[in-house]
């Protein structure tokens, strides 16, 4: 039986997207990966589709790329080079559950990736960039609700800026739409409650969103959402502001909540719930970072000599 490679693909993209409930921007990434992995290696149909073409590939992204949008001379890093082959082996994956003969998924391996750092906020630095945003200005009102309330749930910045006026409710309580397509319950503090409350009662826009741009050219703007890109440069000003040295994103106060959680006597498998993750283990990057009394343990007892 002959399997059309251009069908197959889009079956694929289309499982993953109504099937695996997973974001159209993933699709989209998926689809550009493989794509991008054909045409190189010149795949026409699924027997093409050999370790010898994915080692190729691997070579191609990891030494001196073709002039492109997304690929330099210097080629791009390991954490990227992952991202193509796992688009590939979901596809293998899939083609495998559909009876297909095809190069088995665990054949595709991937590179190792050091463990990677996780920058926090000490409680210290999260109360100085939450008092950051000063003065009256309706866009400091903004900054300042923003702030609070992606320490207080620990919201990606993404669904941070999906919200809307009406998720502002009395309860505190607020169920979002992650990765994944998935939902959980997220808790405002009553200081991020009130700060949202505070900004929102100063607006005299009608806009839906609970979070939108301020700023002269905004009056005639049929959408005022604030985007993510804007979140992102605030953030790193009001960091400055307030003088942290370190590098401080809408990730970053992700992470602080997190650790703050765990420092504070929270299980792990809670902050997993409140995060969002699929896998304990992402939870679990977090906890080596709370286990302070560790050192105070070692300098106390490791190589003391008992009085008797």
């Amino acid at each position: 039986m002959a399997y059309d490679l251009t069908t197959l693909k889009a079956d694929f993209l289309e499982d993953l997207e109504i099937a695996q409930g997973r974001s159209q921007k993933t699709v989209e990434n998926y689809d550009r990966y493989l794509k991008r992995f054909f045409e190189r290696q010149k795949i026409e149909k699924v027997s093409n589709i050999t370790a010898d073409a994915v080692r190729l590939f691997r070579r191609y992204l990891n030494d001196a790329a073709p002039r492109s949008h997304d690929l330099t001379e210097q080629g791009v890093s390991l954490a990227t080079q992952n991202y193509y082959l796992i688009a590939l082996r979901q596809l293998l994956k899939y083609l495998a559950k559909r009876g297909v003969p095809a190069l088995p998924a665990d054949r595709v391996g991937l590179a190792h990736l050091a463990e990677r750092d996780i920058d926090v906020l000490y409680p210290e630095e999260v109360d100085a960039l939450l008092a950051a945003p000063g003065g009256d200005s309706i866009r400091a009102a903004r900054d300042r609700a923003i702030l609070e309330i992606l320490f207080s749930t620990g919201m990606r910045v993404a669904e941070a800026v999906s919200l809307d006026r009406d998720d502002l409710r009395k309860t505190r309580e607020l169920a979002v739409r992650g990765k994944g397509n998935k939902v959980r319950v997220v808790f405002f503090s009553d200081s991020a409650h009130e700060a949202a409350a505070r900004y929102v009662a100063r607006r005299t826009d009608i806009d839906a969103a609970l979070f939108v741009r301020h700023g002269p050219n905004n009056a005639d703007a049929d959408n005022l959402r604030i985007t993510p890109r804007s979140i992102q440069r605030m953030i790193k000003q009001h960091a400055a502001a307030a003088g942290l040295t370190k590098r401080v994103t809408p990730h970053t106060l992700r992470h602080s909540f997190a650790t703050d959680l765990l420092a504070n006597g929270a299980d792990v498998r809670q902050v997993q719930q409140l995060l969002g993750h699929a896998s304990i283990t992402t939870t679990q990057a977090y906890t080596h970072l709370t286990d302070f009394h560790l050192k105070d343990v070692h300098t106390r007892f490791h190589r003391k000599s008992s009085s008797s």
